[in-house]
C-alpha cells in the first residue's frame, strides 16, 4: 500500500557529503531525508518505510545563510572509557567550541512524498499492511508525530499533511534535469561499518523517481 504526504517548510538542506566545511544543499530533498520524514511521523519496527517518487512542487530557489555550530563531537574513545568506569567528561560546551558557517540552503521548499512500506522480520503476527496503513492516514488527519519532522536538520521545521490534491502538479511540467550523484540512504546491515548508497539522480517532468533506481556504495 502506498500513500502520498505533503510537506512543505520555510528552508531545507540536505547536505553534499563533498562538502567538507561550508553545507551545500542538494537540489531536491533526498530519498534517505524523505524515509526519515516519515518515520518521524509513524515509525513501527515491524515496517520499513521505502521512497517511490519525489514531486517538487515548488521551484528551486537557493540563499546562502550564516548558522552557529559547533566544532567538535565526543570522541568514541570517552565513550568506551565512561563505559567502563573511567572519569570522564561526556557534553560539549557549546561556548567553548561554537562557531559561524556559512551554509547554502533551499527556501520555500514544497514536495509530495510517494512512499510504500514492507513488513519487517520483528513484525508480530498481528501485523499487517492494513493495520499499519490506517494507523498513518489517522496520524495525518491529526496532525500527529513522534518528534518534529524537519528538513534535513532540526531548525528548519516541516510541516505535513496527507496530499488530497489528486495527480500533483510539479514546478517542471515540460523539463527534465539531471542532478548528479545523490545519496539514496545509508546501509546498516553491517553494525561495524555503516556505508553510505549513492544513485544516479534526475528530475523527470518534476518528479525523483526512487524505484529501480541503481545503488551505488
Amino acid at each position: 500500500m502506498s500513500v502520498r504526504v505533503e510537506v512543505w517548510g520555510e528552508y531545507a538542506l540536505f547536505t553534499r557529503p563533498e562538502m567538507k566545511v561550508e553545507r551545500v544543499s542538494y537540489d531536491v530533498m533526498t530519498p534517505s531525508a524523505a524515509r526519515g520524514l516519515l518515520e518521524a511521523i509513524y515509525w513501527h519496527p515491524g515496517m520499513r518505510w521505502v521512497i517511490d517518487r519525489i514531486y517538487v512542487l515548488n521551484p528551486i530557489q537557493f540563499t546562502n545563510i550564516r548558522r552557529n555550530e559547533v566544532s567538535a563531537t565526543i570522541s568514541a574513545t570517552k565513550v568506551r572509557s565512561a563505559m567502563s568506569g573511567g572519569k570522564t567528561d561526556l557534553y560539549l560546551c557549546t561556548q567553548d567550541c561554537i562557531q559561524q558557517r556559512s551554509a547554502m540552503v533551499l527556501q520555500n521548499v514544497h514536495y509530495v512524498i510517494e512512499a510504500h512500506f514492507v513488513l519487517t522480520d520483528r513484525a508480530s503476527p498481528g501485523d499487517n499492511a492494513g493495520k499499519f496503513c490506517d494507523i498513518m492516514r489517522r496520524r495525518l488527519e491529526r496532525g500527529q508525530c513522534y518528534h518534529q519532522p524537519c528538513f534535513g536538520t532540526r531548525e528548519f521545521p516541516a510541516h505535513f499533511r496527507a496530499w488530497q490534491g489528486g495527480e500533483p502538479r510539479t514546478a517542471y511540467p515540460d523539463e527534465d534535469r539531471e542532478l548528479g550523484f545523490m545519496l539514496y540512504d545509508m546501509d546498516y546491515s553491517d553494525p561495524e561499518t555503516i556505508r553510505p548508497q549513492f544513485f544516479r539522480a534526475s528530475l523527470h517532468k518534476g518528479i525523483l523517481d526512487a524505484r529501480d533506481c541503481e545503488v551505488f556504495r
